[in-house]
């Protein structure tokens, strides 16, 4: 049976930190490593996913809008922002995937004539330098193969006044197990966490992304293939000041 913790007055006893500090002499198995993040996390669907649907508007509804004389239409043109790739790139990300996932080059170059993918992370850069020194509270960040628009980190309080904050985590069986392979060994990529636990897990650790549990890191050399790594969130989720103080598991590091 799952177990809901609270992450505002979760503390080390809750979470069950105190027998993880004492792992036994045999160390811990791959499937004991997955339980004991169960029983700090519990397991379950993600609250994060059920996106509400707007409604929808009948077209008589809308109306037809009033006709506008000659020199307005002449005056509101001149402030209508330029079709740029940056300001193409910014309208996708605002406007987001249709089914909630991040962006990825590819997708965002398919609507630009003259733009490859690989310069898709420049445009990336220059719109975050253009926020960073317009004082923007938002950025573009790397989440999973793509990318999103989404708050700073100083503004998150004011999104949880405003939505209420989610007090209660759970996760699957399943994305306890790649977060679990993730803490004790950080850097891997994608396809070296798929062929350690033999099954794709791109999914969910998109869903550790998006709770803030695992970031990504893209090396600067070519290919700049993303690895996975734990947040310092992840860290005070369980009472931790480093990873070193996780339990080590002789079965985990042969297998690694």
């Amino acid at each position: 049976m799952d177990e809901r913790v609270d992450e505002d007055s979760a503390d080390a006893e809750d979470l069950g930190l105190n027998a993880l500090s004492e792992p036994t002499d045999q160390g811990l198995s791959l499937e004991e490593l997955s339980q004991t993040f169960a029983q700090m996390l519990g397991s379950g669907d993600d609250p994060y996913d059920s996106d509400e649907a707007g409604e929808a508007v009948e077209e008589d509804e809308i109306g037809t809008p009033p006709p506008r004389d000659e020199e307005e239409i002449v005056a509101s043109s001149e402030d209508v922002c330029p079709v740029t790739p940056q300001s193409i790139l910014e309208a996708m990300l605002f406007v987001g995937h249709p089914e909630n996932e991040s962006l990825t080059a590819e997708q965002v170059a398919s609507f630009m004539r003259g733009v490859r993918a690989t310069e898709i992370d420049d445009l990336v850069k220059q719109l975050n330098q253009l926020y960073e020194d317009e004082g923007c509270p938002y950025e573009i960040a790397s989440v999973g193969a793509g990318y999103r628009l989404q708050l700073r980190d100083e503004f998150l309080s004011l999104r949880e006044k405003f939505f209420g904050r989610v007090k209660e985590a759970k996760l699957s069986q399943a994305a306890i197990e790649v977060l679990a392979v993730v803490a004790y060994e950080p850097g891997l990529t994608r396809e070296e966490i798929d062929d350690l636990r033999r099954k794709p897990s791109g999914a969910l650790l998109n869903q550790l992304v998006r709770r803030q549990l695992v970031r990504i890191e893209r090396p600067d050399k070519k290919p700049r293939t993303p690895r996975f790594f734990t947040t310092v969130r992840f860290l005070k989720f369980f009472g931790l000041s480093e990873l070193d103080e996780l339990p080590r598991s002789q079965d985990l590091e042969k297998a690694l």
